[in-house]
């Protein structure tokens, strides 16, 4: 699809060419992914063996599917492959499992690793043992991964694996990212020996500060951090990340700057520039302020990064800058942002804003009801955005759309919105800004010519007692309670709720339809319990207030006066029922009021 060219983006979108105090340098620009590696005639000893050249295509283009969470077409296409070139290798198989553990399928991440580890397979190595452990932990299966580091440990494992660091450190973090402390803190105790043979380690640190971060109480990775320098390790970039992540999950953004000077000054004191601050650091500190809503300090983090002429601010960079300024209420500022993201991506297809960046500024627009700007926002989402665009988010595009018409007056321009979205989709989202949209639009319209037509029902007066509608409780067939199913099945096709009764003619619970399970059961064991009842007394409106507020399908009407919208007693005799069924052929649209017939009364 051919981008707009800068001028034209602008154009189209109105945005304002604000030039920025020295610009971002893209010379380390993003690298370009190949499909397949590079294959030299010359150094490459498989070139004449096109199998395995095959088969690294066939890895590369796995891990493609993966990303993009395919895994029957991966299954698919592996099948192709063996039919082809017969038992694959290790490493493509390893990319299998991760596809699997990745789309979050770990029971068919086991079956791929004992096909792999049969005799005759492939064979297993560290990767698939660290894949699958990491698979049973997000699962959240961890006695299966216990028992089998258990196995490696003893030395009954396939593939006759020795116990390694990385094995410990892949159950770990997948126990640190669920937050299960607890679990963690066991398995450091167990293997604390084996993993400090060469002295502490900083890996293990930074997966506990990682840990307590994904806890609930983030700032006690303070307390790790103490522990790591009175052990003499020097924190390195992710260290400082990962408490400043903690910073911000607490909101205590003093202590993340404290820490961010710190990181900043030992980087310039040692020279060393793997500690310099880089576009993570800065995207946490921006979803910090934008948290606490500072837009002085979300600008001067933008103004540093901009200033950096090594760092290379991608899209997720920017769009935490979009994000924040938003969040800051910097709508204009928020705007600049996506007018650079425009310009650049002309160049650099990979700063393409995702759909997520247009309904951010959507609503931003609506809540200001700006019509004009929401409405070229959400045409030019598909065309100008980059990745999926979920039914979901398309829902929430036109919702916008309506509540910026609605917050600038437009109240019909809304609803012909709302008319054309019951034609052209099956069903309307109920959420909860589809509803209050719905419910402002016809509170400004007065409810004049409702869309969803109410129900009236002219043949009856509601404040008439119920026992003039009601169904006689013998004519409503009710069912003994010990009968079996397989005698009365027939009666479940035409009714899809029945009154069940006891041996003296109580209404002792009912049965659905949808709960008729077992066919050689009593009723008894498979009815609900006693419906609500009210006395012959209540008017219509209310019984069919309480058959709509108890989300019931059927009421019992009882003799007994001193009985208030309560479940059903035997101290109360049934003498009717009021079904939903019953309510449907009462009720018509207001819109066909003028077709009733004349010999119909509507209660004034």
């Amino acid at each position: 699809m051919r981008m707009l060219p800068i001028q034209e983006a602008l154009i189209l979108y109105n945005l304002p060419l604000v030039p920025f105090r020295n610009p971002n340098s893209l010379s380390l620009g993003p690298k370009i992914l190949c499909s397949a590696p590079f294959i030299s005639r010359r150094r490459n000893p498989d070139f004449r063996d096109p199998s395995k050249f095959n088969l690294r295509n066939l890895t590369c283009r796995i891990v493609e599917l993966t990303r993009r969470r395919q895994l029957h077409q991966v299954f698919e296409e592996v099948a192709s492959a063996k039919r082809q070139y017969g038992e694959l290798n290790t490493i493509t198989m390893n990319a299998v499992m991760e596809a699997c553990v990745h789309c979050g399928d770990v029971d068919l991440a086991i079956r791929v690793f004992l096909e792999m580890s049969r005799p005759g397979g492939c064979g297993v190595d560290y990767i698939t043992f660290t894949t699958l452990l990491k698979g049973l932990g997000e699962a959240r299966r961890f006695d299966e991964a216990f028992q089998m580091l258990e196995s490696v440990e003893d030395g009954s494992a396939v593939g006759n694996l020795k116990m390694s660091p990385p094995l410990v450190y892949a159950l770990l973090n997948t126990l640190l990212d669920a937050g299960d402390l607890r679990r963690a803190k066991g398995l450091l105790a167990r293997y604390r020996s084996f993993l400090h043979e060469r002295g502490p380690s900083i890996l293990t640190y930074n997966l506990l500060i990682k840990g307590y971060t994904n806890s609930e109480k983030p700032l006690d990775a303070l307390s790790v951090y103490d522990e790591m320098l009175r052990e003499g390790l020097k924190p390195d970039r992710l260290t400082y990340n990962t408490l400043l992540l903690a910073c911000v999950k607490s909101g205590e953004m003093d202590i993340a700057m404290r820490l961010f000077r710190e990181m900043k000054e030992k980087a310039q004191r040692n020279g060393d520039p793997e500690l310099f601050p880089d576009v993570v650091t800065y995207t946490t500190l921006l979803k910090g302020f934008g948290n606490t809503r500072d837009p002085c300090s979300v600008l001067r983090i933008v103004v540093e990064m901009k200033e950096m002429p090594d760092m290379f601010i991608d899209r997720v960079a920017y769009t935490a800058m979009l994000d924040a300024l938003l969040e800051c209420d910097a709508t204009m500022g928020a705007l600049c942002i996506f007018g650079e993201i425009l310009k650049k991506s002309g160049e650099y297809l990979n700063l393409r804003p995702k759909p997520h960046v247009f309904l951010a500024l959507m609503r931003a627009f609506a809540q200001n009801g700006d019509f004009r700007m929401v409405e070229k926002l959400h045409l030019r989402m598909l065309p100008d955005s980059v990745g999926c665009i979920s039914p979901a988010v398309q829902v929430e595009a036109v919702e916008l759309l309506m509540e910026a018409a609605i917050n600038n007056g437009l109240v019909d321009l809304a609803r012909n919105i709302l008319g054309d979205i019951s034609k052209k989709w099956k069903y309307i989202s109920w959420s909860n800004r589809g509803r209050m949209v719905v419910v402002r639009l016809e509170a400004r319209s007065r409810f004049n010519n409702f869309m969803f037509s109410p129900y009236l029902l002219p043949q009856v007066s509601l404040s008439d007692p119920i026992e003039k509608i009601m169904i006689p409780f013998k004519e409503a067939n009710p069912l003994p309670a010990s009968v079996n199913l397989n005698k009365v099945v027939m009666r479940f096709f035409s009714d899809d709720v029945v009154p069940i009764k006891d041996n003296w003619g109580n209404c002792v619970g009912v049965l659905h339809c949808e709960d008729c399970t077992e066919l050689n059961a009593p009723l008894l064991s498979m009815m609900r319990g006693p419906p609500p009842c009210v006395p012959v007394s209540t008017s219509i409106g209310r019984a069919i207030d309480v058959l709509l507020e108890k989300q019931q399908k059927l009421i019992v009407i009882v003799k007994s006066t001193d009985v208030h919208e309560k479940s059903y007693s035997s101290d109360s005799k049934p003498v009717g029922v009021f079904t939903r069924k019953q309510l449907l052929r009462l009720a018509i649209p207001t819109s066909k009021v003028e077709n009733v017939s004349s010999d119909c009364t509507v209660d004034e």
